[in-house]
């Protein structure tokens, strides 16, 4: 009967104005099945020093800091015809 936590990324969204959304779930996990789970959320700053505390993962921190070196993209104008 063992009892462990699993904790993850579960979600990683890099925004327009290079912010990262990023929500960590904890799994409790007794015998292989989960028998709890919760989410921990932030959001990152561009270049914010945090990033390498709470995206522990080098696949993570790799992303976010290509993203951070990124220009970002003009906003998409709307088709024409469409009026609001």
């Amino acid at each position: 009967m063992a009892i462990t936590e699993d904790i993850y990324i579960s979600q990683f969204n890099v925004q327009r104005d290079g912010s990262i959304g990023v929500r960590k779930t904890t799994d409790v996990v007794k015998d292989g099945e989960v028998i709890a789970t919760s989410y921990w959320r932030t959001v990152l700053a561009p270049n914010d020093p945090e990033a390498a505390t709470v995206l522990n993962e080098q696949y993570y921190l790799d992303i976010a800091t290509y993203a951070w070196t990124q220009t970002p993209p003009a906003p998409t104008p709307p088709p024409e015809g469409d009026t609001p």
